[in-house]
C-alpha cells in the first residue's frame, strides 16, 4: 500500500516541477560556465604575450596593456573619460561664468568645408562669376581671393582683396586669412583657382569620409621640378584639400617660407613649405579615398566625353571659358540626377521587396514608394480639404473669395504639373502610344503637412499610335510633389538685451481695462527689471479735447501711472496727446518715430495684451533691423458666458491656453524698428504726396507689405493671451479695416460647438 502512495506523490511532484525545470536546468549550466570561466582566467593571469625578443608583445588588435593596478596605461588618456572636480577658491570673489550662446561653440563642433578660390583682375568678371553661379551655393562657406586693390565685387560675391597681385604673395596672405578667420570654425579647407570646375557633391562626400585627427594634403600629386623624386606637390589647377591640424601646423612657418623658398608658382611654393617644415607629402589617395581629376584638352566637347576618369573627376582643369564652364556644371548636374534616380529606383526595389515581409504585408506599400503615407484624419475637423482650379481660374482664394484667376506662382505651379503628367504618360506608354493634351477638366490640389502637394487631374487627352489613328479619351493621374530637403536659411545674429519700447494707443472705449495692463506691465516687466519701457498715447475726440481743463477723459490713467513712478523711483512713463476723429495706425506711429532714436524696437501694443517676459524675448528675437519685421497673431479668449455658461471659468494650471483662438484678423501687435518704419515710411510718402486720406485706410502692417523689401514674419504667439472683450469698431475707418474689426469680434464669442451649444439651451428654454 505505502509503494502506490509514494510513487503517486512523486508523479505529482514532477508535474508541479515541471514548468520550472528548464529554467533550472539553464541557472545550473550558466554558474557552472562561468564557474570554469573564472578558474581559466586565474591560471593565465600571469602569462604576457612575448615578442620576438621574449619581450612583452602588443595585445591583439592593436590594445594597450594595462598597468598592474588596474588603471589605463599609456596611451588611454584620450578613451577613457575622467572627472575634474569643481574648486572655488573662497577667498576669491565669486564670477558669474559667461557661457557660450550656442551649444555648438560649447562642444567645440566645427563647420564641415570651407571653400578659397583663388582669382585675378582679368578672370574676377568672368570666370570667378561663373563659378559663383554654379557651385558656390553648393558649398556651405566660399570666399574669393584676388591680390586686386579696391576691386568692384559682383553681386553675390565675397571678396577679399589683399592688395598685391604676386602669386606668392596671394597664396601666402590667403593661408594666412584663411587661418586667422576660420582656422578655428572648419574642419576641411578646399583651395581651387577660378580656372576650375569642381563638383561640390562630391568634393562635400569626400571629406565625410576622411578622418580629422590627421595631416591631409590631398590633391592631384606633381613632381617638383629637379628636386625629390618621392616630394610631391599638390597641383593647384584641379584643387587641393587641406585638414584643420595641417594649417594649424603650418602657420607658424608661413614667415619663413615667404623668406627662405623661392618659386614661380603658388601650388609649388605651399608644397614646398609643407615638406620642408611639416615633412607631409601631397597624395592623391588617403583612407581609402581617391581624388580624381581630369585634363581638358583644347576644344573639348564635354558632352561628348564619355571617358570614365572623366566621369568620375572631382576636379577638372583648365576651363578656358564662362561658356565652358556652364556647360561642364550642365553634364555633371546630368550625371548627378541620373545617380539619383538610380538610387531612388534601388530603393524603391528594396522596399518593395521587403514589404512582403512586414505585418501589414504588401497592403501597407504606399504610393509613391518611400513617401510617407498620406494624413490620416482622426476626425472631420482634422480633414484636409483639396482645392479645386481649372487652367484659368483657381476656386479657393487667399481674401476668401469663391473664384479668382489662377496667376503668379499658381499658374506656374498648374502649368509645370500638367507637363509633368504628360511627361510620365508618354515615358510609360511610348512607342505604342503617344499623348497630347486637349483640355484640363478638373484640378484638384491639397498640402499634406506630411508628404507635401498632391494632385488629382482630370485630362481629356488625344493618344495617338504608332500608326498614325487617333483617339480622344479622358483619363485621371495622381502626383505627388514630395517635400524636399530641409534647409536653414542663414539669418543675422540678434540678441535678448535689446531694449523694446512699448507704445499703448488709447481711446475712451478701452478705459476700462487699462489698470489690468498696467498690472501686468509692472508684475512682468519693472518687478523683474526686464529692459522694457513703455509710452502711452491718448487719443481724444475733438469733443474731449475741447473739455479737457474742464473734465479730462484720461485723468485716471494719469493718475495710475503717477503711482508706478512712485512705486518704482527709476520708471518714467511718458504720454502724448493727440487729437483726432479716426485713430489712424499709421498717422499715430508717425507721432511717436518722430520722438525716438531710429535705432529702438518698438513693440505697438493694444490694450488687451498681457505682457510677459516670453514674449518680449520672442519680439527681439523675431525682429531684425533692415532684415524683418514680426507680426503676432495673439490668443484669443472667447467669451466665458458662452462658454461656460454659468460654471466655474477659472482654468486649471496646467492649462496652458485657454478656450480660445488665434485672431488671425488682428494686426494691432506688432514689433519693428523705427529705422526700418521710417524707411517704408518715407516710399509712401513719395507715393501717395499729399493725399493724407489714404492714411486712414492703412495699417503699419499695410507700411511694410506694400513699401519694404523686408520679411513679414506673422506667426502664432501663444505667449501673447488676450482677455474676452467686445472691441468697438470705428465706422470712420476704412471698409476693410471696419470689416476685419467686425468678424474678430464675431469670430471671438465661441467656437461652432459652444454656440450650438448655447442655441441649443436657449431653444430648450423657449420650449418650455
Amino acid at each position: 500500500p505505502a509503494g502506490p502512495g509514494a510513487a503517486m506523490r512523486l508523479t505529482a511532484l514532477l508535474a508541479a516541477l515541471r514548468p520550472v525545470l528548464p529554467l533550472v536546468l539553464g541557472l545550473s549550466l550558466g554558474c557552472s560556465l562561468s564557474l570554469l570561466r573564472a578558474s581559466w582566467s586565474q591560471s593565465g593571469g600571469d602569462e604576457q604575450c612575448l615578442g620576438p625578443a621574449g619581450r612583452p608583445g602588443p595585445l591583439a588588435g592593436g590594445a594597450r596593456p594595462e598597468a598592474p593596478d588596474g588603471r589605463p596605461g599609456p596611451g588611454h588618456e584620450d578613451f577613457r573619460p575622467r572627472i575634474v572636480p569643481y574648486y572655488r577658491d573662497p577667498n576669491k570673489p565669486y564670477k558669474k561664468v559667461l557661457r557660450t550662446r550656442y551649444i555648438q561653440t560649447e562642444l567645440g563642433f566645427h563647420e564641415r568645408l570651407f571653400v578659397a578660390v583663388l582669382t585675378s583682375k582679368v578672370t574676377l568678371n568672368t570666370l570667378a562669376v561663373a563659378v559663383n553661379k554654379t557651385v558656390a551655393h553648393h558649398f556651405p562657406r566660399l570666399l574669393y581671393f584676388t591680390g586686386l586693390r579696391g576691386a568692384k565685387v559682383p553681386h553675390g560675391m565675397v571678396l577679399v582683396a589683399h592688395g598685391d597681385e604676386r602669386p606668392i604673395w596671394l597664396m601666402y596672405e590667403t593661408m594666412h586669412y584663411i587661418h586667422q578667420h576660420f582656422g578655428s570654425d572648419y574642419d576641411w579647407f578646399y583651395i581651387m583657382q577660378d580656372d576650375t570646375y569642381a563638383q561640390a557633391e562630391q568634393v562635400k562626400a569626400l571629406v565625410t569620409h576622411l578622418s580629422i585627427n590627421q595631416d591631409v594634403y590631398l590633391g592631384r600629386a606633381e613632381e617638383f621640378i629637379g628636386g625629390d623624386e618621392q616630394a610631391r606637390y599638390c597641383h593647384g589647377g584641379f584643387g587641393y584639400l587641406i585638414s584643420r591640424s595641417l594649417l594649424l601646423k603650418l602657420h607658424p612657418h608661413l614667415d619663413s617660407c615667404r623668406n627662405e623658398i623661392l618659386s614661380v608658382r603658388p601650388d609649388e611654393w605651399l608644397g614646398r613649405c609643407i615638406i620642408d617644415f611639416l615633412g607631409i607629402t601631397c597624395v592623391s589617395q588617403l583612407q581609402g579615398q581617391h581624388y580624381h581629376t581630369y585634363e581638358l584638352a583644347k576644344n573639348t566637347e564635354p558632352e561628348k566625353e564619355e571617358e570614365e576618369e572623366f566621369q568620375a573627376a572631382l576636379a577638372v582643369h583648365p576651363v578656358s571659358d564662362v561658356t565652358l564652364m556652364y556647360r561642364l556644371h550642365k553634364h555633371f548636374s546630368r550625371i548627378q540626377l541620373d545617380r539619383a534616380y538610380q538610387e531612388i529606383q534601388d530603393l524603391q526595389m528594396q522596399i518593395r521587396n521587403l514589404t512582403s515581409l512586414t505585418p501589414a504585408g504588401e497592403a501597407g506599400l504606399t504610393w509613391p514608394v518611400g513617401i510617407n503615407a498620406p494624413f490620416l484624419p482622426k476626425s472631420r475637423f482634422e480633414v484636409i480639404s483639396w482645392d479645386y482650379f481649372t487652367e484659368q481660374h483657381l476656386f479657393s482664394c487667399p481674401d476668401g473669395s469663391p473664384k479668382c484667376e489662377l496667376s503668379g506662382a499658381s499658374k506656374a505651379d498648374v502649368s509645370e504639373i500638367i507637363e509633368s503628367a504628360l511627361e510620365q504618360l508618354n515615358s510609360r506608354y511610348q512607342p505604342l502610344l503617344r499623348f497630347s493634351k486637349r483640355q484640363l477638366l478638373n484640378g484638384y490640389r491639397r498640402f499634406d503637412p506630411t508628404r507635401g502637394m498632391e494632385y488629382t487631374l482630370d485630362l481629356l487627352l488625344e493618344a495617338v499610335t504608332q500608326k498614325g489613328h487617333s483617339h480622344v479619351l479622358a483619363k485621371r493621374v495622381s502626383l505627388v510633389r514630395p517635400l524636399s530637403k530641409v534647409e536653414i536659411i542663414p539669418m543675422p545674429y540678434v540678441t535678448e538685451a535689446t531694449q523694446v519700447q512699448l507704445v499703448l494707443p488709447l481711446t475712451v472705449q478701452e478705459l476700462d481695462f487699462v489698470a489690468n495692463f498696467l498690472d501686468m506691465f509692472a508684475m512682468n516687466t519693472l518687478d523683474t527689471h526686464d529692459n522694457a519701457l513703455l509710452t502711452l498715447l491718448f487719443i481724444y475726440h475733438p469733443y474731449d479735447a475741447q473739455r479737457v481743463s474742464q473734465v479730462d477723459v484720461f485723468a485716471g490713467v494719469k493718475a495710475m501711472v503717477g503711482e508706478l513712478e512712485k512705486r518704482y523711483a527709476e520708471v518714467k512713463i511718458p504720454w502724448i496727446s493727440v487729437k483726432t476723429e479716426v485713430p489712424s495706425q499709421v498717422k499715430l506711429m508717425d507721432i511717436v518715430s518722430k520722438k525716438h532714436p531710429v535705432d529702438t524696437l518698438f513693440f505697438l501694443a493694444s490694450v488687451w495684451t498681457e505682457i510677459n517676459m516670453e514674449f518680449l524675448n520672442r519680439c527681439r528675437m523675431n525682429t531684425i533691423s533692415n532684415w524683418q519685421v514680426f507680426f503676432p497673431v495673439h490668443f484669443q479668449e472667447f467669451n466665458p458666458a458662452l462658454v461656460y455658461r454659468g460654471e466655474q471659468t477659472a482654468s486649471s494650471g496646467t492649462d496652458f491656453l485657454r478656450d480660445g483662438h488665434f485672431d488671425r484678423h488682428s494686426f494691432a501687435e506688432a514689433c519693428f524698428y523705427n529705422s526700418d518704419y521710417m524707411t517704408a515710411r518715407t516710399k509712401l510718402a513719395a507715393d501717395i504726396l499729399d493725399r493724407d486720406e489714404v492714411l486712414e485706410s492703412m495699417e503699419v502692417f499695410d507700411v511694410f507689405l506694400h513699401y519694404s523689401g523686408l520679411h513679414l514674419f506673422r506667426a502664432v504667439e501663444p505667449g501673447l493671451v488676450q482677455k474676452y472683450a467686445l472691441r468697438s469698431c470705428n465706422p470712420r475707418l476704412s471698409e476693410e479695416l471696419y470689416h476685419r474689426c467686425v468678424l474678430s469680434n464675431l469670430e471671438g464669442l465661441a467656437s461652432r460647438s459652444h454656440l450650438a451649444m448655447a442655441l441649443f439651451e436657449q431653444e430648450q428654454a423657449n420650449s418650455t
